[in-house]
């Protein structure tokens, strides 16, 4: 199998091994759950603060009525699936159990699971890997959500596949993010293209991307600044590089990877709205999972703006950034 075909293979899902060559071996004796487990460990907040709910609200109402429907639809709501989302959810509900004759109110939560795997899509959604390298991976995100740690553990994730991976730092505007995306560079074992603080986020791209072909690099990874108070002119900035990219190489960037804080809630729906606008995302990365009871805020992206969640992150370890499944995402929030 070429080194394409096994991006494309472990990007979705394929494969469950991340550990780089160079990283330390974890001892015999000490056993990591799977990714499975920590994922459903990671969904903990969120279960307690939506299915224990529904529980609860199935055994205290063994009647499915109206004033069930409405409890059922708040409890959506605080899970941050978002307004529209959870009437939707729940108006599907509501057919369903019409549909099948169901009276009794357990059975509602294998109901409401079906309509969200439904509603997140059967199928991962794989980063767009090319045939023609470097694939060009635009990483776009307001400061905060874990951009730089994103990008580190995503090159991570593909040189543990045979991928010869190279990080732009084209984040110009904080000398600390240059340093940061630098430190992951070493810490994973990758080159990394920068210039100084200040210089034109653009021109590193550019350069960025010579070099990429020059080395024979399968995977491009640029970093781009992301202060929200400076709203006009970063998206400009954004546009810019954008065009760059797509002017030295037909079809770059192929994917334009926004970065969410899942702990921001319904706010993340917003940052996608406006970041989408400006570049047109193709993908997002959903961090910091497992320190947030707002896990429904992947429905929530999903459903309003038909942006395919395509990565999450469920812990700090390298290997806690993977490929996002929403089977194992519905089967890990709603198992006992």
């Amino acid at each position: 199998m070429g080194l394409f075909s096994r991006l494309k293979e472990s990007i979705s899902g394929g494969s469950q091994q991340a550990a780089a060559a160079d990283e330390p071996k974890q001892e015999a004796a000490v056993e990591k759950p799977g990714f499975f487990g920590r994922l459903k460990e990671s969904l903990t907040k969120t279960r307690q603060g939506f299915v224990e709910k529904i529980d609860n609200l199935v055994h205290r109402r063994k009647a499915i009525d109206e004033d069930l429907y409405e409890e059922l639809e708040e409890i959506l709501i605080q899970a941050d699936v978002g307004v529209n989302t959870a009437m939707e959810l729940v108006e599907k509900t509501r057919r369903t159990v019409k549909e099948r004759h169901v009276d009794d109110a357990g059975e509602l939560k294998a109901i409401l699971k079906e309509h969200i795997r439904d509603m997140l899509g059967a199928e991962p959604v794989p980063l767009n890997i090319t045939d023609e390298t470097p694939t060009v991976v635009m990483v776009v995100g307001v400061n905060g959500v874990g951009k730089t740690t994103t990008i580190g553990k995503l090159a991570h994730f593909y040189k543990s596949q045979g991928a010869k991976v190279l990080l732009g730092a084209a984040d110009t505007f904080r000398a600390a993010a240059i340093d940061q995306l630098e430190i992951w560079a070493e810490r994973v074992g990758v080159e990394i293209i920068k210039h100084r603080e200040g210089a034109d986020p653009a021109a590193v791209a550019f350069d960025s991307l010579q070099a990429a072909k020059a080395r024979r690099a399968d995977l491009l990874i640029i970093d781009t600044a992301g202060r929200l108070h400076t709203k006009a002119n970063l998206m400009e900035e954004l546009k810019k590089i954008s065009r760059v990219l797509a002017r030295e190489m037909t079809g770059a960037p192929h994917e334009v990877l926004l970065i969410l804080d899942a702990t921001t809630g319904q706010n993340a729906v917003n940052q996608a709205r406006l970041f989408g606008e400006a570049v047109g995302i193709t993908g997002i990365a959903l961090t910091k999972l497992d320190g947030s009871s707002k896990g429904g805020v992947v429905i929530a992206v999903k459903r309003a703006l038909d942006i395919p969640v395509k990565l999450i992150g469920i812990g700090e370890s390298l290997e806690d950034l993977r490929p996002f499944s929403p089977g194992d995402f519905a089967d890990a929030l709603f198992d006992e």
